[in-house]
């Protein structure tokens, strides 16, 4: 297992985050083998949300950190102020709320990674900046970050920061993979573009990339006839995607892999820090990306498989 650091944490945090949005109660015994599993092979950071499984994957995750007594160990993920039905909830309120019940379903005093799960542009980004300090100043949170906002914004946020002795952001959790997103696959969403990629790159600034597989796009499950799946036909299905698909495959018959893989691994040779949500729910599936994530791409490589170059 690789590991990368974020500013705001003194443990190293490894690249591969296990996705926790299946941990329901009624199936903890998976959850907590999936766990165990995915620690055995040296992975320590997972990914959750307050508003995952309607707050069950955090009350999920808060038991299994109580029977393993193993809190130490890991590095959580959590998210809060994501919008509901009546708009965006970018507040001191619903921040506040969202982070209080989270502490308390995860069975925690701290959480090692917070992230505003989405934007409200209209919120001064300084603002922001001023009520998450709140909670790193008392320990409550290690280091701040957000999911789904673009990179001005942080911009935007970090100057206000540093203007302001105060800690900005450390990371961000845009989807960013091989298959390019047509349109986003929730509202809000925000994928990693080639603009967004250049400024990870200029800053060596952490990407902690959801969908980092395009949802099983390059499975082999999926073709251009194969049109059962309506959420990725929408998102994910597009001539260049094919394409990359297919380069995906020639250069896993080169290098004795599978296609899958060297989509995992296009996420995790990025010329800036990365790690790879993974929905792995299986000891296949996580052996599978346990061996992608050691892959080594080179820039050719990205850039034939990302279509920038024509010949490898």
């Amino acid at each position: 297992m690789e590991y990368i650091t974020v500013e705001g944490l003194q443990k190293p945090i490894s690249r591969l985050m296990k996705g926790t949005d299946y941990f329901f109660h009624d199936s903890y015994d998976k959850a907590a083998a999936n766990m165990d599993a995915f620690l055995a092979i040296g992975g320590n950071s997972l990914d959750s949300a307050h508003i995952y499984c309607g707050g069950q994957s955090e009350e999920v995750i808060g038991r299994y950190m109580q029977e393993r007594g193993n809190r130490d160990q890991l590095i959580i993920l959590t998210k809060g102020a994501h919008h509901d039905q009546n708009g965006p909830r970018v507040t001191e309120k619903d921040i506040r709320h969202d982070l209080t019940t989270s502490l308390a379903r995860l069975q925690t005093d701290y959480i090692d990674l917070y992230a505003l799960h989405r934007d409200d542009p209209n919120v001064p980004a300084g603002e922001v900046i001023e009520i998450l300090n709140e909670y790193v100043k008392s320990g409550t949170v290690g280091a701040i970050g957000v999911s789904n906002w673009t990179w001005k914004r942080i911009k935007e946020a970090n100057e206000y920061a540093a203007a302001h002795q105060l800690r900005g952001f450390t990371f961000s959790s845009p989807n960013l993979s091989l298959a390019k997103a047509n349109e986003p696959f929730w509202a809000g969403c925000v994928s990693a573009d080639t603009e967004t990629c250049a400024w990870h790159e200029k800053e060596q600034f952490p990407l902690f990339s959801w969908s980092s597989q395009a949802r099983g796009f390059f499975t082999g499950r999926f073709s251009p006839e194969v049109r059962d799946n309506a959420d990725l036909v929408r998102v994910f299905y597009s001539d260049a995607n094919w394409e990359r698909l297919e380069r995906a495959k020639q250069l896993a018959s080169l290098k004795n892999v599978t296609a899958i893989q060297i989509a995992l691994a296009y996420v995790l040779n990025q010329p800036f820090p990365t790690c790879a949500l993974i929905g792995a729910q299986s000891a296949a599936e996580l052996h599978s990306c346990d061996e992608g994530s050691l892959i080594h791409l080179t820039k050719e490589e990205l850039d034939w498989l990302d279509l920038t170059v024509d010949k490898l």
